[in-house]
């Protein structure tokens, strides 16, 4: 009998140990019931090969998603002087972010509904067909709206794959298996403009999309003959399509405000006033409706209690955190150490890289520790301690780097943290939901975070300062180093207030017991 196979005998007997029995009988009646309880070990009798199969097979999917977030964007000069038209090339990016970030709840819930295997084919194929329609796009407007069909099934590829995950393997496992999947999506966001520079200059700029699929046919013949395999979990009910407009549509304009807001339009002009307003009128009668609605498209219950407010809040201030330093560092790269534009970026390798290390040691530590969540405290207070080094000192080059390296390791260690504890406090039939909800607000904190840190540079420079992707335009180092120097305290600062709001948070997030066999269980199932 293999250690999968001994895993689900032990959760079918429901041998319990006294520790985890005892923490789970405290648990509110209304959180977690007997038939809601996550199982000690997925009820599936998969062996070690099929799940190792099933993640490389996810790992490969979500891959697509992150390597299509920053690979058009080294290859935009090329794809404006092909079609002629520089002045929408923004809308390339943009219109992936807005469809991508709109729709994450959607596939999370109707994964809850329709099953995990049914909503991985349609992003995929989503995914597929938009990159196919991008490569043979003969003008401007064509890429675009192909990039938002592109953008439908990358937002929906992120929350299906992580339920999945939670399908496959027990919460106390699952935290090592989240920094993989961390580590994909630093690894695909580095390597992104790396590539599509490579191919914009030495073969086609097509060839960004192209290479979508055979890295999507490989992932689907890899998953699809395990995906019958995979538990069962999900509850057919009816879709509350009306909750999901407008869930959706208030997502796509707060969007427009953080993208439009200070670049296209002053913040405080009449049509981003307006564009406010609709914002919050759609997100009131969201709000409204979900209130009202038998089976609300997204249950405001489950967002509320003593764990998601505070694992959504965190993992956000984290996410925005790297997000915005990750778009705004390579200008004062450039300006203050005068390096290159392909220097800037090799530079911001130790912010991704080592971000993958502290979610791999959070990771291992929730496999073993019955207070997990201690290890997410310690690295986000470290990076908030950092970041205060960083707030108050000038540093040579190599210093900035080793300390940027340090806050990126304390920084990683809320990822699996709070995915975890998320999935862990939600009925099996929920997690999909809780999963898409989760990385909706997360990419929404990361735009609201870039806007907000090119907000405050604007402000203490008083100057226009160019945005991201515009740092190597000429002209755009013409900031004295000082200057900048004095600017980016205040964003150091604004990054060190989000690490110390995530500690807060974590410190006050309750810390319920995960399911699955520790460490000492695992050798003894092996042997």
């Amino acid at each position: 009998m293999n250690k999968f196979d001994r895993q689900s005998s032990s959760a079918d007997t429901q041998v319990l140990p006294d520790d985890i029995a005892e923490e789970l009988s405290r648990l509110p009646s209304e959180v977690l019931s007997v038939d809601d309880a996550p199982s000690l070990a997925p009820p599936a009798p998969l062996s070690q090969d099929e799940v190792r199969t099933i993640v490389i097979s996810l790992m490969l999917t979500m891959f697509l998603a992150a390597l299509d977030q920053t690979i058009v964007a080294t290859a935009l000069p090329t794809i404006g002087r092909q079609f002629n038209d520089v002045s929408n090339l923004s809308w390339v990016i943009t219109a992936y972010l807005l469809a991508s970030t709109a729709v994450a709840p959607v596939f999370g819930t109707l994964s809850d509904i329709y099953g995990r295997k049914a909503m991985i084919i349609t992003s995929l194929s989503l995914f597929v067909a938009g990159s196919i329609l991008c490569a043979i796009a003969p003008n401007m407007p064509m890429l675009i709206l192909a990039r938002g069909l592109q953008g439908l099934g990358g937002g929906g590829i992120m929350p299906v794959v992580q339920t999945v995950i939670s399908d496959v393997v027990s919460p106390r496992e699952r935290g090592q298996y989240q920094a993989y999947f961390s580590s994909v999506w630093m690894v695909g966001g580095i390597l992104g403009p790396v590539i599509g520079g490579v191919f914009a200059e030495h073969l086609h700029w097509s060839m960004i999309f192209w290479i979508n699929l055979p890295l999507a046919a490989a992932a689907i013949v890899m998953l699809l003959p395990k995906m019958k395999k995979i538990p069962v979990f999900h509850r057919k009910r009816k879709v509350d399509w009306f909750g999901g407009v407008l869930l959706m549509a208030s997502a796509v304009v707060f969007m427009l405000v953080l993208t439009w807001g200070g670049t296209r339009f002053p913040w405080l002009s009449p049509t981003v006033l307006s564009m406010v307003g609709g914002a919050v009128a759609l997100a009131v009668t969201f709000v409204w409706h979900a209130r009202r609605a038998d089976e609300p498209f997204l249950p405001l219950k489950m967002l509320t209690g003593k764990v998601a407010p505070f694992a959504m809040t965190a993992g956000g201030c984290g996410l925005g955190a790297i997000t915005g330093l990750t778009v705004q560092l390579p200008l004062y790269y450039e300006s203050v150490y005068h390096l290159s534009a392909s220097e800037a970026g090799l530079a911001l390798i130790p912010l991704a890289a080592v971000s993958t290390v502290g979610a791999a040691v959070a990771g291992r530590t929730m496999a073993r520790a019955k207070h997990y969540k201690r290890v997410a405290i310690i690295g986000t207070s470290w990076a908030a301690f950092c970041g205060l080094g960083l707030t108050l000192t000038t540093l040579p080059l190599w210093g900035l780097l080793t300390l940027m390296a340090a806050f990126a390791l304390g920084l990683g260690t809320t990822f699996p943290v709070c995915v975890v504890s998320l999935q862990n406090s939600v009925a099996r039939p929920q997690v999909g939901t809780i999963t898409g909800a989760m990385n909706f607000f997360r990419s929404l904190m990361s735009s609201f975070t870039v806007a907000a840190f090119a907000a405050i540079l604007l402000i203490a420079l008083g100057t226009d300062v160019p945005l991201a992707g515009e740092h190597h335009v000429a002209g755009a180092i013409a900031i004295p180093a000082d200057d900048m120097r004095h600017a980016f305290r205040y964003v150091f600062g604004a990054a060190t207030a989000l690490m110390t709001t995530a500690a807060l948070c974590l410190i006050m997030m309750e810390e319920r017991p995960l399911a699955g066999p520790t460490v000492t269980q695992q050798v003894e199932m092996a042997e």
